[in-house]
């Protein structure tokens, strides 16, 4: 690691320029200013919060937001994802403190204070960032490394709610941390990203997959098979939406996410007791064939909901291996087609675009309609991440980008529509 001022005299002379460019944060020959001056924000925070003594070494890490591609609500069942890091990301500037007690604050919110001394699940962490840091520190410990206090100031432009998954990047990103300050960077992007997972699981208490973590922690585009938990098949995609002529946005719906999480919750748990029925865990050990054959009794059983949602499981599986198949052979036409593929069988079949019950708000479809109207026939929309809120997603010709912007914005709000770009790296050490 390196003292403050070191860091901002590098920081001011270009240092850290060429690292930047490789994790997405800055393009090459754009001016470097933004890219700089987020990394001065995280130090400054740093400073005004735990006021470090001179000479005190810090370091500068960063975990980034992620979009799902194909595969929505398969990661559960143990199915294929595609997904891929974006140029939006946690960055935080850390240092060890030398006792017991870890000190994490994201800008605009209080300092979160996490004993490690206390041991156990406290109850009233549940659902807070604590749980997080808590349940991510325990999750290396478990693996026998010895995990001590430090702090940690982190800014952030994962948008919130955004189906960006801005807490598998924090998660990540505390992983990064700890992985830095105490494992000499010993562990993996896959041990991060299952750490991450069992802090979200046990510590925060929502019954997540693993694609969120894994796809912000490994980076770039990748098809991700979880049929093995422990030991995922993972196979870098090569993605370049700019040479196909395309940008890949998300576009903010409006809805809220709040007391939603019985929405959520719903859809492993049925899809789960449809695998029961056939005596199994989860549905990427059925066969499809079987819930077909069977469909009079498992409908009676788990309900035609379950059974469609299961349906859909299969279909969006089968998919990814379809649009990994279509982006590796170059057939861009093919590859848009299944993104409207996958999207109408979140909408028909999976049914996660509007809350149950539903009349006078259902922002992601009328946010869908928006988009199929502002691309004129071409490109492809989609629901993103875990739907009923949150955003949607588009691949949008470049020729239309700016029109098409501009159209969902009148529509839905200004600022609604973000373009973004995949990111080449996942969670990482930016300095040290």
């Amino acid at each position: 690691m390196t003292d403050i001022s070191t860091l901002l005299e590098e920081l001011e002379k270009g240092g850290l320029d060429e690292r930047l460019c490789r994790l997405g944060c800055l393009e090459a020959g754009k001016a470097p200013e933004g890219a700089r001056s987020r990394i001065k924000r995280a130090v400054a925070g740093f400073q005004e919060a735990f006021h470090p003594q001179d000479g005190q070494e810090v370091a500068v890490l960063s975990a980034p937001g992620r979009t799902e591609i194909c595969g929505n609500h398969t990661d559960h069942q143990r199915g294929r994802v595609l997904a891929a890091s974006v140029n939006l990301d946690f960055l935080s500037c850390a240092s060890p403190n030398q006792s017991s007690v870890i000190r994490f604050q994201s800008e605009g919110w209080p300092m979160v204070e996490v004993d490690l001394k206390r041991t156990g699940i406290p109850e009233e962490e549940k659902e807070t960032t604590a749980s997080l840091v808590r349940g991510v520190a325990e999750g290396i410990r478990k693996l026998g490394y010895e995990v001590g206090g430090f702090d940690a100031y982190a800014i952030s432009d994962v948008l919130p709610g955004s189906g960006l998954s801005s807490s598998a990047a924090c998660e990540v990103l505390l992983g990064v941390i700890i992985n830095h300050l105490f494992c000499g960077d010993a562990l993996n992007a896959v041990q991060i990203a299952q750490i991450g997972q069992f802090a979200e699981n046990v510590y925060f208490g929502k019954p997540s997959g693993l694609m969120d973590q894994m796809a912000s922690s490994v980076g770039g585009a990748v098809a991700i098979d979880f049929r093995n938990q422990e030991q995922p098949d993972i196979r870098p995609m090569a993605v370049d939406l700019e040479k196909e002529g395309y940008a890949l946005c998300i576009v903010d719906s409006g809805a809220d996410h709040a007391d939603l999480t019985a929405e959520y919750a719903a859809i492993p748990q049925e899809m789960k007791t449809v695998a029961a029925f056939f005596g199994k865990e989860v549905l990427s050990q059925v066969e499809e064939q079987e819930i077909l054959e069977n469909l009079p009794a498992l409908r009676q059983a788990a309900g035609d909901r379950a059974v469609l949602r299961a349906l859909h499981f299969f279909a969006d599986d089968r998919r990814v291996g379809q649009e990994s198949q279509a982006l590796e052979s170059g057939d861009f036409d093919a590859f848009l087609q299944l993104v409207k593929e996958s999207g109408r069988s979140s909408w028909m079949y999976l049914q996660n675009i509007n809350p149950a019950g539903a009349v006078k708000h259902q922002e992601m479809a009328v946010a869908l309609a928006a988009a199929e109207a502002a691309l004129k026939g071409r490109g492809a929309c989609r629901v993103h991440g875990g739907g009923f809120a949150g955003t949607i997603q588009a691949f949008v010709p470049l020729d239309l980008l700016d029109s098409f912007k501009e159209q969902m914005e009148r529509m839905l709000g200004e600022g609604r529509c973000h373009v973004l770009s995949i990111r080449p790296e996942g969670g990482a050490v930016v300095w040290a």
